[in-house]
């Protein structure tokens, strides 16, 4: 599996509160991922889908990670809000 998608520690969930935010409205869109991120979802619904197919859903209280040079599309199916951190 290239996406990961695990349920964050107590510790995981204190350092994503010092990370920006970032939030969108149901939708669907390409994206590629210039280099890893790990995000942990406050709220909503996503499935996320690889040029190679994988499909992977996930949405509030789940913690993923996305390597770089992924190259995906996002279906946001509810609205969604996550902490996140690049590098």
């Amino acid at each position: 599996m290239i996406i990961k998608v695990s349920k964050p520690t107590e510790q995981d969930i204190a350092r994503f509160k010092g990370y920006p935010t970032w939030s969108a409205e149901p939708s669907t869109f390409d994206w590629f991922y210039d280099e890893p991120e790990v995000c942990y979802l406050l709220e909503g619904e996503v499935r996320v889908t690889t040029e190679g197919g994988e499909a992977v859903e996930f949405g509030a209280g789940d913690m993923v990670s996305f390597p770089s040079g992924l190259a995906c599309t996002w279906e946001v199916r509810q609205p969604v809000r996550k902490h996140y951190t690049l590098g």
